[in-house]
């Protein structure tokens, strides 16, 4: 399977020609058909090339043969394959040396390549090789990168790579854009093929920097979709759906057919991850019809495996097993290894619906065993493996082989670079397989082992912030539940969402036990977001509504009679609980929960959110009553002016800034506002010194790229007011990135500070996230807007309660119960908003 997809292009095409010759001089046309060739636009360039060739093919034998190999590629552009070498056998008196030789022979290697020929292009491209001995043209750099072509295409990623790394310094050297972009586009390529995704995601994004402002459109759109697919394995399906449809649809406008079938089969992968199978069985049809109508056997080859994959996960097992049989027949045809595997993984899983043990087992084995199985195929191979022992009721193999996929998987983990952007959504790639393996687990009785395991996929990438290394075998740390709520000083809700099953376990001092909830992931987050929408809506609306009422039996009350024998007689103040949620969970204040009409949770419980049992806090009792220093940074200068700004001026900025001021000795509070309340304000004066640290601003959350969130403060001196500049946000990348903090407590009185992307074990990403990712024990933040009216009096209550000795959680709570009482702020949107998360 070939999902990403390399950019063809000859140096010696685009190479520079003379531009001052006259009009109906052959160099003239042929460098005006090279560039618009190379612009993207084939149709065109196909008919300029006609029009060279029949005025001047009768010159001389050489321009007949530019213009006929020209034509050829304007027709490989379009995939059009075996009418590129019906062109370069038609044209009479083929040279046997020299430099068109060596083109002829090249561009015939390419051809057979993309046709699954490999003999043939082996071949034509060890010719054109000799050729090239001793002669140092541009045309013997693209024999070059045509023989790693070649490898990638057999499965050999790791022998294309040292061809494309060969080619790079002389494109970068030559100074032509289109060289060196497609040069990087190649490595790319090599990339992924060795699974190396984020390296990947940096060769491709640098090849789209160069096309993008030289108008190479075709580069660019390559580039786009070869990001997507990194994107698509590191797991962030939603980048990668709209780089791939981006990338699509310009590939239609260029009229490069093989390439819009690449992108058509990775939106169809997509769809299929998103439940769509409907619309992704539509797609993969739609990419084998493109395919047979331009002969591309590689591309029909490809669609006939998604077609597999499809009719297998909505069990069409006949015709998975016809196009499984179809493509894995094209794939030995071809010689390709890496092709054989992926029809052969389906073929086991027909077998294994059909109850065929021996023949799953078999395709499911060789799978896993083969050199050339990727390595995010091997880890699906094992999984099919330990669900088929499941399925046989053999558990001790089923629990091996999950095992053995999850630590292939963390190996595959281990092995990206350190860049938190690559390793935050990659646990996506392993959710299915440690959901089936809890699930296996619990069905065996093993709830504590299942919980152990469900907490090994929580804060993975907030943990390693903190100086834990990445362990590239799974190997759950060994948990005693009961000692760690014990520490923490309360009671513990532990919260894992499937597919299918959902479990909750209830841990106190004492006992750990699991409860089964009613309702699967997707019905959970419906009932979530439903209530989210009238949490930040009209009271009226939530007061006539029953949503916080079914969510709390949904959720808390399969634990109920353990959370009463738990808390006694115990007031509310010291029934602390600690959620740990997943999936939609993040996203919702439990606190808002109405286990009776008209009474919400906060009024019996003091609740915090902690990512995980390992991070849970040791409970230290009472506080030193704010002793510590204070970085307060707020009231900033409105970056945008106008009646369309975004980030207009806090009109009770200023009287929150001077409520937090009066709770520490002057000695003690370094304050930034107004003009001075900028990004470099906090970055430079050294954060990792406060115990306290307060933002008073707007704030933003990306979803797409959680970690552009960002804190709005007032622009740097001397800085221009342009739509690039973006002096004045303080990055979550930025926070993490700065020194480690110690900080008992940070606040960001801002919006959606908690940010809106909820990754596969780390919650939601945003500013919150990143202040525990830099070493704050407590972050105070909101999930959604805040209100510049009643934020002034909660955050003066809470650090009221703070300067009288009381933890975080218990002094937001109390804060937060203030306005619940007050007649003008009694609707949770005033006060549910703010959430406290606490680390370690």
């Amino acid at each position: 399977m070939r999902q990403l997809i390399r950019c063809f292009i000859s140096v010696v095409l685009a190479g520079s020609l003379c531009s001052c010759a006259k009009r109906h001089d052959p160099r003239q046309v042929y460098k005006d058909a090279v560039t618009t060739l190379n612009r993207g636009d084939t149709d065109a360039a196909l008919e300029k090339t006609a029009k060279g060739y029949d005025e001047f093919h009768h010159l001389s034998r050489e321009w007949a043969w530019e213009f006929t190999i020209l034509k050829a590629k304007a027709l490989y552009k379009q995939g059009r394959y075996e009418q590129v070498l019906a062109t370069l056998r038609a044209e009479p008196n083929p040279p046997i040396s020299g430099e068109i030789a060596i083109k002829r022979k090249w561009m015939e290697g390419v051809a057979l390549v993309s046709l699954q020929r490999f003999q043939g292009a082996e071949e034509a491209l060890g010719q054109a090789n000799r050729l090239c001995n001793g002669v140092h043209q541009d045309i013997c750099a693209d024999v070059l990168s045509a023989q790693g072509m070649l490898e990638m295409e057999r499965g050999h990623p790791l022998a294309a790579q040292p061809f494309f790394l060969q080619v790079l310094p002389l494109a970068h050297a030559s100074g032509r854009p289109i060289w060196e972009s497609s040069a990087l586009l190649d490595l790319s390529w090599s990339a992924v093929g060795q699974t190396h995704f984020d390296e990947a995601l940096d060769w491709a994004d640098s090849a789209r920097r160069i096309a993008v402002p030289n108008g190479l459109t075709d580069i660019a759109e390559k580039a786009l979709g070869n990001m997507g697919w990194a994107y698509y394995k590191l797991g962030d399906i939603e980048k990668a759906e709209g780089l791939f449809v981006e990338a699509k649809n310009t590939a239609d406008r260029l009229g490069e057919v093989s390439s819009e079938i690449g992108w058509l089969i990775n939106v169809g992968y997509v769809y299929m991850d998103q439940g769509q199978l409907e619309l992704a069985e539509k797609t993969f049809h739609y990419s084998a019809d493109l395919s047979q109508k331009i002969r591309s056997p590689g591309d029909l080859m490809d669609s006939l495996t998604a077609l597999a994959f499809v009719s297998e996960q909505t069990a069409k097992l006949d015709e998975a097993q016809r196009y499984a049989d179809e493509a894995l027949k094209m794939a030995k045809a071809g010689g390709s290894e890496l092709d054989v595997v992926y029809p052969l993984l389906v073929e086991g899983r027909v077998a294994a619906h059909r109850n065929d043990v021996a023949t799953a087992e078999a395709d499911f084995r060789e799978v896993a065993k083969s050199a050339d199985t990727p390595v995010f195929l091997k880890w699906e191979a094992e999984r099919s493996l330990a669900r088929l022992y499941e399925s046989e009721n053999h558990p001790a193999p089923a629990d091996a082989e999950y095992r053995t996929a999850l630590s292939t998987f963390e190996a595959a983990r281990c092995d990206l670079h350190q860049r938190v952007d690559s390793r935050l959504p990659f646990l996506t790639n392993a959710a299915r397989i440690y959901e089936d393996y809890i699930h296996f687990l619990v069905a065996h009785g093993k709830t504590d082992e299942a919980l152990q395991v469900a907490d090994y996929t929580r804060a993975r990438t907030l943990t390693e912030g903190l100086g834990r290394p990445c362990k590239a075998k799974f190997a759950p740390d060994p948990l005693k539940a009961p000692e760690i709520a014990r520490r923490a000083g309360g009671t513990i809700l532990f919260y894992a969402l499937g597919q299918e099953h959902s479990y909750l376990w209830a841990i106190s001092p004492r006992e750990v036990k699991m409860f089964p909830l009613a309702a699967n992931r997707a019905e959970i987050d419906t009932a979530v977001q439903n209530y989210r929408k009238k949490l930040e809506g009209p009271p009226q609306i939530l007061e006539a509504a029953n949503d916080g009422s079914g969510l709390y039996q949904m959720l808390v009350a399969p634990a109920q009679s353990f959370l009463n024998e738990n808390f006694g007689k115990k007031e509310p103040s010291a029934r602390n609980i600690y959620i740990i949620p997943d999936g939609a969970l993040n996203s919702l204040n439990f606190e808002t929960l109405l286990p009776q009409p008209h009474h919400y949770w906060i009024e019996d419980v003091t609740i915090a959110n902690a990512p995980s049992l390992r991070l849970l806090p040791t409970s230290q009792g009472n506080q030193r009553k704010l002793a510590g220093k204070l970085l307060l940074v707020g009231n900033p200068v409105s970056p945008d002016t106008g009646s369309d700004n975004a980030y207009p001026e806090l009109p009770n900025a200023a009287a929150q800034v001077e409520t937090i001021k009066k709770y520490f000795p002057a000695d003690h509070e370094t304050v930034f506002a107004r003009r001075q309340a900028s990004p470099i304000a906090y970055l430079n004066n050294h954060p990792e010194q406060f115990s306290y640290i307060h933002f008073v601003a707007h704030g933003t959350a990306s979803r797409l790229s959680p970690l552009d969130s960002a804190i709005i403060l007032s622009r740097e001196a001397n800085s221009p007011s342009t739509a690039q500049d973006d002096s004045f946000k303080l990055y979550a990348r930025d926070i993490i990135n700065n020194h480690p903090l110690h900080a008992e407590l940070v606040t960001i009185s801002a919006c959606y500070s908690t940010g809106n992307r909820t990754y596969s074990g780390e919650g939601l990403v945003g500013l919150s996230w990143a202040f525990l990712r830099a070493g704050a024990h407590n972050v105070v933040a909101a999930l959604w807007d805040v209100s510049d009216a009643s934020t002034p009096q909660l955050v003066d209550e809470f650090y009221s309660e703070l300067k009288k000795g009381k933890l975080p959680a218990a002094a937001l709570r109390s804060a937060k119960l203030s306005l619940l009482h007050n007649a003008t702020f009694h609707s949770p949107f005033y006060w549910a908003p703010f959430q406290l998360y606490t680390g370690s």
